[in-house]
C-alpha cells in the first residue's frame, strides 16, 4: 500500500506557480489576486479560506478577504459578487460553501462572472468542462486528477465507481475521468444514495472516489485488493483527543480499508490540500487570462 501524498503533491505544485508569479512579476505584470467571500463563522470553512490565504502569500498572489453576517441578505450578498465581478484588480475569486440556508446558493453561483469563478462552479464553466473547451475545473476533482497523474496511477480501460454525484465533486469526476484523454478514458459507475447493493459495483472497482460526507462508510469488505482509494471526506466530529475539540474524518474507514488498497489518500493530507492548490492553480490561468481571453 502506498500513501498518496496530497500535502506534498500541493506543495510542489505551489512552488511552480510561485516561480511562475516571480518571472510574471519581473517582467511587469501584476500579481494575481484572489478574494473569498466567507459569510458568517462555520469551523470548517473558516479553516479553509485561511489556507487559502496561507496559500496566496505562499506562492505570491494578493489575497481579499470580505466577511459578511451569517444573517446577510441574498442581496446584500449579490452586491458583494457583483463588486468583485466589476473589480479590474481582482483577477478570480469564490463565495465559500456552504452558505446559510436562507440564500439561495445557485442564485450566487450564477451571478459570479464565468471568467472570475476560480471554483469552476458556474453553468459555463461546468458546461465547457463537459463539452471539453478550456474553462475552470472545480477546484476538487482538478486536485484529484492531479495527484493520479503524479502518482502515476493508470486510468486507462480501468473501472472507476464514484460514490456520490454532488455537483461540486462526484458529478464533474464522473465526467473528467469518462473523457477520451490521457487520465481518464475510465469506465465510470456513478453511485448514490439510491444505488442497490452498493458493494456489488465498488467490489469490481479498480478506482474507487468515495465523495459522500457519511464519516468512514466505505468499508474493507467494499474494497477489492489493490484498489486505489480517493477519499474526498472531510467531516468534523467532534473528538475529546483534540485540542481543538474536534477532527476531521473521511469517508474511508482507513485503518481496515488501506491494508488492502494499492493506493490511498489519508484524511487530512490527501485531497484537501489539492483543492488549494488547484484553486491557485485557476486563478493563474484567471490572472493571464489563458481561458477567457
Amino acid at each position: 500500500m502506498q500513501l498518496i501524498d496530497g500535502k506534498k503533491i500541493s506543495l510542489q505544485l505551489q512552488e511552480t506557480i510561485a516561480k511562475e508569479v516571480e518571472q510574471m512579476v519581473a517582467s511587469g505584470a501584476k500579481k494575481p489576486h484572489l478574494a473569498a467571500i466567507l459569510v458568517g463563522n462555520d469551523g470548517g470553512s473558516e479553516t479553509y479560506v485561511a489556507s487559502k490565504i496561507k496559500a496566496c502569500e505562499r506562492v505570491g498572489f494578493n489575497s481579499t478577504l470580505i466577511r459578511l453576517p451569517d444573517n446577510v441578505t441574498e442581496e446584500n450578498l449579490l452586491k458583494a459578487v457583483h463588486d468583485l465581478n466589476n473589480n479590474h484588480d481582482v483577477d478570480g475569486f469564490i463565495v465559500q460553501l456552504p452558505l446559510p440556508r436562507h440564500i439561495n446558493e445557485h442564485n450566487i453561483i450564477e451571478a459570479v462572472k464565468p471568467s472570475k469563478d476560480v471554483d469552476g462552479f458556474h453553468p459555463i464553466n461546468v458546461g465547457r468542462m463537459v463539452l471539453n473547451l478550456p474553462c475552470y475545473v472545480s477546484a476538487t476533482p482538478y486536485g484529484i486528477v492531479h495527484l493520479l497523474s503524479a502518482y502515476k496511477i493508470e486510468t486507462s480501460g480501468k473501472h472507476c465507481v464514484v460514490i456520490g454525484r454532488s455537483h461540486i465533486v462526484g458529478s464533474p469526476m464522473s465526467i473528467l475521468l469518462a473523457k477520451n484523454t490521457a487520465l481518464g478514458n475510465c469506465t465510470v459507475t456513478l453511485c448514490h444514495s439510491k444505488t442497490k447493493d452498493l458493494s456489488s459495483h465498488t467490489l469490481k472497482a479498480d478506482i474507487i472516489i468515495c465523495a459522500l460526507g457519511i464519516p468512514e462508510f466505505l468499508k474493507a469488505d467494499m474494497v477489492k485488493e489493490g484498489a486505489v482509494v480517493i477519499d474526498v471526506g472531510t467531516t468534523r466530529v467532534v473528538s475529546a483527543e483534540s485540542k481543538t475539540g474536534f477532527k476531521l474524518k473521511g469517508d474511508v474507514k482507513f485503518d481496515v480499508v488501506a491494508p488492502k488498497c494499492s493506493y490511498i489518500t489519508p484524511v487530512p493530507g490527501g485531497v484537501g490540500p489539492m483543492t488549494i492548490a488547484s484553486l491557485i492553480q485557476n486563478t493563474l490561468l484567471a490572472a493571464k487570462k489563458e481561458i477567457y481571453k
